[in-house]
């Protein structure tokens, strides 16, 4: 498992070593036919009048060039490569987006209790899976599907509401950002915690939920 000192190291830290220097077509391609997980293309930048700007038109996007660019997103998610490689030849600078509740789930934490469950869960000899950082400050840990079902339960039974932690999973019907999708001005989304062949199988959330649990309470 990753130590702490050697998660995010600049910009390097944003793609998978095979992936690095690559465009955002060949990093989606990888995605699909490496890990085999479904992908979509999301918005993308573009300039105005001198600022980065989302193709969605919103001035004040929340999150500029890292959102579904349609409704029926999840339609359009593939796990094919000559797929992916089809749609982002149309629009090569659009994001990547990961759909949630099919080949893995997410844990979303804040950043600061993010990094404090990693250094916990290096104590405990924790197996962790893919874990990405985005510029809004957000850790997000992959595990199995189906833990945006169980996670309310399992908070429950460690002694905490579940309501006063600021941890959500993200299941059916949700997405994450991949690196090195950009997010406007305030940089990629990046690796915390790089895919490997050592991390291909995802713990479940099972697993996870104490140290992420008690980050957040510290956290709060």
């Amino acid at each position: 498992m990753l130590s702490v000192e050697e998660t995010i190291v600049g910009t390097e830290a944003a793609q998978i070593p095979k992936q690095r220097g690559e465009s955002l077509l060949e990093t989606a391609v990888r995605y699909a036919e490496e890990r085999h997980w479904d992908v979509f293309p999301g918005t993308w930048l573009e300039a105005a009048e001198g600022v980065q700007r989302c193709s969605c038109g919103e001035v004040a996007c929340v999150a500029p060039g890292a959102h579904a660019a349609r409704p029926d997103w999840a339609t359009q998610a593939t796990g094919s490569a000559t797929v992916a490689r089809r749609m982002w030849q149309k629009q090569p600078t659009a994001s990547i987006l990961l759909p949630t509740g099919r080949t893995f789930d997410a844990l979303s934490v804040p950043e600061t209790a993010g990094f404090l469950a990693l250094a916990r869960m290096e104590r405990m000899e924790l197996t962790l899976g893919p874990v990405t950082l985005t510029p809004d400050r957000r850790m997000q840990f992959f595990v199995l599907p189906g833990a945006s079902v169980k996670v309310p339960d399992l908070v429950r039974k460690i002694g905490w509401s579940p309501a006063s932690l600021d941890l959500t999973a993200l299941g059916e019907g949700a997405y994450v950002p991949a690196p090195p999708t950009r997010y406007g001005s305030r940089g990629a989304v990046q690796w915390a915690c790089r895919p490997t062949a050592a991390n291909r199988w995802l713990p479940d959330a099972e697993e996870l939920i104490s140290p992420l649990a008690y980050a957040c309470g510290r956290d709060r």
